[in-house]
């Protein structure tokens, strides 16, 4: 592995001092699953590695009648060792608990995750089917970006020089609503999704009709998808086989895949279909729990 300098800042601003003096040469670490192995392959050569593990606002993890607050290095495990947020943003904890194994899951972080910014990426699809805002700190200030505009291109995303990831904030979740997220894998050993699949619906008092929905998918285009016109349609239409059809229809008329030794184009998009159907069967059983 190429050599590196460390520092583990305790505040925020001395994190963004560090990461921008470097001038492109340094690398932010908020779990390092992926960036330690990207570094050892030679895929990055910092100079410096900045640990935001210390950072108090980047530990955040706060569940209030405004929505969850989630610090952008907060490890998988502890979010899914939350039973409120489990049951509330149900998307976001499937797919934490499917990213690596346990021992990934100590240290691997949602921001991470997401900053990294790969195709595959499992917690993308779910933040964004949970509306998911991106808090972004950097030597000008704070902006807000919502993570279904964060992703460009693989691994590249919309920080600029000297911005960290703060923290991702999620809205309240609304009575008689549900989520989920699912991916597809070609067996149990290879850890990367084919398709990846987030859904959420909310329901009417007899939850029998969508009132709205938000579905993402992953791993069939260069970057995250947000399925827009599938939540869309699916608003005033009754809870059945019909709606949950047309919705994965236009999930798959927006996946773009390639051909690679996980799977052809052609599967890829059946497999869009299938797991948005998926997806939206499971969100609306859990939005019929919370009644």
């Amino acid at each position: 592995m190429r050599n590196f300098e460390y520092e583990a800042p305790v505040t925020l601003e001395s994190a963004i001092q560090q990461i921008a003096a470097g001038n492109g040469s340094v690398r932010a670490l908020a779990g390092g699953t992926d960036l330690i192995d990207h570094i050892r392959t030679g895929r990055l050569k910092p100079d410096l590695v900045v640990d935001l593990k210390k950072i108090p606002e980047l530990n955040v993890l706060e569940l209030s009648a405004d929505g969850l607050r989630l610090g952008a290095s907060v490890s998988c495990a502890r979010i899914y060792g939350d039973e409120e947020i489990c049951r509330d943003y149900s998307a976001l904890t499937d797919s934490c608990n499917i990213i690596g194994g346990i021992q990934v899951q100590n240290r691997a972080s949602v921001g991470g995750n997401l900053c990294n910014s790969g195709p595959a990426a499992d917690s993308i699809p779910a933040l964004i089917a949970l509306n998911a805002i991106c808090v972004i700190s950097g030597p000008n200030g704070t902006r807000k970006v919502a993570v279904a505009d964060f992703c460009t291109a693989p691994s590249k995303n919309v920080l600029e020089s000297g911005e960290i990831l703060t923290e991702l904030v999620m809205p309240a979740r609304p009575a008689n609503s549900g989520s989920h997220y699912l991916r597809f894998i070609p067996r149990n050993e290879m850890d990367i999704a084919v398709v990846g699949v987030g859904a959420s619906v909310t329901l009417d008092e007899s939850g029998e009709k969508f009132l709205s929905a938000r579905i993402g998918v992953g791993a069939v285009a260069p970057t995250p998808l947000f399925a827009e016109k599938a939540g869309e349609l699916l608003a005033g239409l009754p809870v059945n086989e019909e709606s949950i059809n047309k919705a994965a229809e236009a999930a798959q008329a927006i996946a773009t895949p390639i051909d690679d030794m996980r799977g052809t184009i052609e599967f890829r998009k059946h497999v869009t279909g299938v797991l948005t159907k998926r997806a939206l069967q499971v969100s609306i059983e859990r939005a019929r729990q919370q009644k």
